[in-house]
């Protein structure tokens, strides 16, 4: 007995199905794909289409952030060369005031007091254009972000900012004199301590720039834990794994690896982790079952 098609039902042939006989319940699917949809934050939909960009896009996007960072860092070059002699100045106090009374620091390549000038401007010029450079960089991660997550961007560069400088500050005024004493203070009546400018330069510079990148630490926390990628209750639960790291970390950065300088650095990162652990349970991500709650 042959089966009669309704009308407007197209035919099928032995053996063939349509997707509606293998589905039990297609009403039930539909339905539960408009809640998933309903689930999801208003413009998450519209985001994800404007967020993706092809690899070419990518690195012509990073090309373009890479060349306004570097001339933001030149324009900053030249107004701290203008303030070269300044600088110089509050550069080499530090240096100068832990050596042995009558001592004093040496160059012995023609080029060298020239290099140390250029380096100065150069990591003044940074310093000068730090929000410019850290505005690329958000710029840069901004289209892969959804909309209320872009809202972090005034946050995000003032943040940076503030706790690199912070960091640079406390290197420049707390533990590159405490560590430069400690190496200062092997002069004997067998050794005396006559510091070239280029390593002496060199180890005051690494010391900056290490405190000024590993204050970074609230920034990053409070950016991840705004994506819901960390909760303040991860960190305070893995608090003593959090001191271990800190405590490696501190010994590879520091010049003496094990001294004063470790102390110094390991205690302040402390604090800001403690610090990064307030702000991710002020301004996290609620969690799903929070907001199930919330409106139960």
């Amino acid at each position: 007995m042959a089966l009669v098609p309704f009308p407007g039902q197209p035919e099928r042939g032995p053996g063939k199905s349509s997707p509606h006989d293998l589905d039990p319940d297609p009403d039930f699917r539909t339905a539960g794909n408009r809640l998933l949809r309903l689930d999801r934050e208003p413009d998450e939909e519209e985001e994800e289409g404007e967020a993706k960009m092809s690899f070419l896009e990518h690195l012509d996007e990073l090309r373009k952030r890479i060349i306004w960072a570097a001339v933001s860092i030149g324009v900053g070059f030249l107004i701290a060369f203008a303030f070269i002699q300044r600088l110089f100045d509050f550069v080499m106090r530090p240096l100068q005031a832990g050596l042995p009374a009558g001592a004093r620091l040496i160059y012995t390549e023609p080029t060298e007091a020239f290099v140390l000038y250029i380096q100065i401007a150069a990591i003044a010029g940074l310093v000068i254009a730090l929000p410019l450079v850290m505005a690329q960089v958000w710029l840069f991660i901004a289209p892969g972000l959804y909309s209320h997550e872009k809202k972090m961007a005034i946050p995000f560069i003032a943040m940076s900012s503030l706790f690199f400088i912070m960091g640079a500050a406390f290197s420049h005024y707390v533990v590159f004199p405490l560590t430069w004493k400690f190496f200062v203070s092997f002069t004997s009546d067998y050794l005396t301590f006559m510091p070239r400018i280029e390593p002496a330069f060199a180890l005051y510079i690494k010391m900056v720039l290490a405190f000024g990148l590993v204050f970074q630490m609230p920034t990053i926390v409070l950016f991840l834990a705004r994506m819901g990628v960390v909760t303040a209750g991860f960190l305070w639960k893995h608090t003593k794994y959090a001191l271990l790291i800190i405590v490696i970390v501190s010994a590879i950065v520091t010049p003496d690896g094990g001294g004063v300088s470790l102390v110094a650095m390991s205690v302040p990162l402390f604090f800001l982790y403690l610090l990064s652990i307030g702000l991710a349970w002020m301004f996290g991500k609620r969690r799903k079952k929070e907001t199930e709650e919330e409106y139960a």
